[in-house]
Formats: structure tokens, C-alpha cells, sequence
């Protein structure tokens, strides 16, 4: 039997209601599965020949078709991680303040480290369009004395930008957003959903925005619509999209982390919304804190969640929107 959602947790893009079960999403009988104790703090993608990997302690880790485990770039510093369109690895590098590629030689590409003359934040999170473009998200969590983004009138900016084929690097997001984290985009292309996660700060936002995407690649900033507020919890951090255009969505916290997160019951998991936005399931996940998730497996009907440096998977009934399968 599924937990039901109450308390702060409300539901804003449609009308206001409580979560209702969705029958078809869960395999038959699916439930978590703990695959692994390290290494899984962030980050997972999924290769079909390498299998997946995640960030966890400073390197990047795979676990491969066997299920057998090994670091795959030691002190890579990395947090977000995907795959292009030709297999090369994407690398939000968040101690090292930069977006990285891996290239098919083993080289590194650096993609972005400056804007406008300042170091990035801590590039947290990315996710690629169907024209090459890569869109990361840059927050600052902890220590703040070192930011560098100010915008014209100096004030501090935790943006999202995009790195365009040919190199040019632009601010999607300056304030429209408190502090973003996670990034999906809509499988039509139109959306851009942004996980406003401001987690150590009390009353900081802790919702789920969509904005409407332009062909050139910018936001219009007078779209973002406000599609879940997770209130006392903390808030959503990895999203993925599967094959219905029902969007994952990693966020909560089991225990309470006071002053910042006081829930009265645990709300850890995947939290799955209907392309409409309404709230169909949360999938629980017993392990702090839930913050990605992404679709792998020979039918990419595996999702495997990133839960405080531990590694779960759930079998699922559709299977996920990847590169590898997308059409």
C-alpha cells in the first residue's frame, strides 16, 4: 500500500487534490531494491554498453552489465552527469566549477568554466535538447564567500544556462528561480522544468517550475507556471521524463532536518507527475536523501534512484525516455 501525501505537500498546477494511485506505472509487484551501499550520491546515467554511472565521494563510479562496481574517473569532482547523442559523457563538475565532456579518446573537453568573465557556481545539474544543446543549472549550496555571479545591479545569481553546439554559452535563468538545481525538458521540446530546490534555508523554495521554451533556445520568463511545492520537505532535485510524458521527479526527506525541513512524516521518493502535471505516485525510497534518478536497463524500463550515496532501482511498466531510445 502506497503512503499518502498530506501535510505541506500541495498540489498547484491543476486544482488542488490529493494524490490518487496510478494503476500501471509500477511492474507488477515492483518495489525499491538496494543495489548498492556507495558510490550513488548523484548523477546516474545510463550507457547500454558501459551501464550506469553515478557520482559519489568525488569520482564518478559504473556499475556495470554484470553489476559489478568500479570507479570510472577517480576525483572527477562531478555531480550531474548524461550522454550525448554520440555516447560522450557530460559532466556537471561541481567542485571544479565547470561543464566538462568526455570524449570517445579519453580526453577532456572543457564546455563552460566563465561567464562573462566569472567562475560558475557549482554546476549542479543538465539535461541536452534534441538539437545538441545543454542546458546545466548552477546553484551555490554551503559556503557562499567565493560566488562570483553578480548580475547588472551586483546582486548574487544562481542561474541556469545553456551551452549552444558552437560554444556560446547564455543565461537562460537569472531570478526567475530561487536556487535551480534539477533540469528535464518536455519530449515536445516546448517546456523547461526547473527543480527550485533552496534547501538550506528556512522558507526557501522547495517547488517545481515550468517555463515555456523558445526556438532560440531562451525561456519566456512570463510562463513559469508553478506545477508542486513540496512546503516543510525538502525539495525536488533529478528529474527524468519516460515514454508517456509522465515526469520522475527525486525530492523529500525521511527524517526531519531542522530548522530547514520539519515534516511531520517521510517523504523521501520519486514522485511521479502526469503531463498535465496532477501528482500520480510517489514511489518511496527508505534512504536520505532521494536526489536523482534515470532510466536504464536492456528495455530502459529500469529506474534507478540516487539516495545519500546509495544506489535502488524499481522495475517500471513504461519504459524511459533516454537518448538511446528516443525517437
Amino acid at each position: 500500500m502506497r503512503p499518502r501525501i498530506r501535510g505541506s505537500l500541495a498540489l498547484i498546477l491543476i486544482a488542488a487534490s490529493p494524490a490518487r494511485p496510478a494503476d500501471g506505472i509500477l511492474a507488477p509487484g515492483a518495489e525499491p531494491q538496494l543495489l548498492q551501499e556507495r558510490g550513488a550520491g548523484e548523477g546516474p546515467a545510463w550507457h547500454p554498453e558501459l551501464g550506469l554511472l553515478t557520482s559519489g565521494g568525488g569520482s564518478i563510479y559504473r556499475r556495470a552489465l554484470d553489476g559489478t562496481v568500479s570507479v570510472y574517473r577517480e576525483g572527477a569532482g562531478s555531480n550531474g552527469l548524461a550522454f550525448d547523442r554520440k555516447g560522450r559523457l557530460v559532466i556537471c563538475e561541481a567542485s571544479g566549477r565547470r561543464v566538462t565532456r568526455l570524449e570517445a579518446d579519453g580526453n577532456l573537453t572543457v564546455l563552460a568554466d566563465r561567464f562573462d568573465g566569472h567562475r560558475f557556481n557549482q554546476p549542479n545539474d543538465l539535461v541536452l535538447d534534441s538539437r545538441g544543446r545543454i542546458y546545466f543549472s548552477d546553484p551555490c549550496y554551503g559556503d557562499r564567500s567565493g560566488m562570483e555571479m553578480t548580475d547588472a545591479e551586483g546582486r548574487k545569481v544562481e542561474g541556469v544556462y545553456r551551452i549552444d553546439p558552437d560554444g556560446g554559452i547564455t543565461r537562460v535563468i537569472t531570478h526567475e528561480a530561487d536556487r535551480p538545481n534539477g533540469l528535464a525538458i518536455s519530449p515536445d521540446g516546448a517546456s523547461l522544468f526547473v527543480a527550485d530546490n533552496n534547501n538550506d534555508t528556512v522558507g526557501g523554495a522547495r517547488k517545481l517550475w515550468r517555463f515555456a521554451l523558445r526556438e532560440d533556445g531562451g525561456i519566456d520568463p512570463d510562463s513559469r507556471t508553478l506545477v508542486y511545492d513540496w512546503g516543510a520537505t525538502r525539495g525536488p532535485d533529478g528529474m527524468k521524463f519516460d515514454v508517456a510524458g509522465r515526469l520522475f521527479v527525486a525530492a523529500g526527506l525521511n527524517r526531519q532536518n531542522p530548522p530547514f525541513e520539519t515534516q511531520e512524516e517521510p517523504t523521501a521518493g520519486i514522485y511521479v507527475f502526469s503531463p498535465d502535471g496532477e501528482l500520480l505516485e510517489m514511489i518511496p525510497i527508505p534512504r536520505d536523501e532521494c536526489t536523482n534518478c534515470a532510466f536504464g536497463g536492456e528495455d530502459f524500463r529500469t529506474l534507478f534512484v540516487t539516495a545519500g550515496g546509495t544506489l535502488w532501482s524499481v522495475r517500471l511498466n513504461e519504459a524511459g525516455r533516454t537518448i538511446w531510445n528516443a525517437r
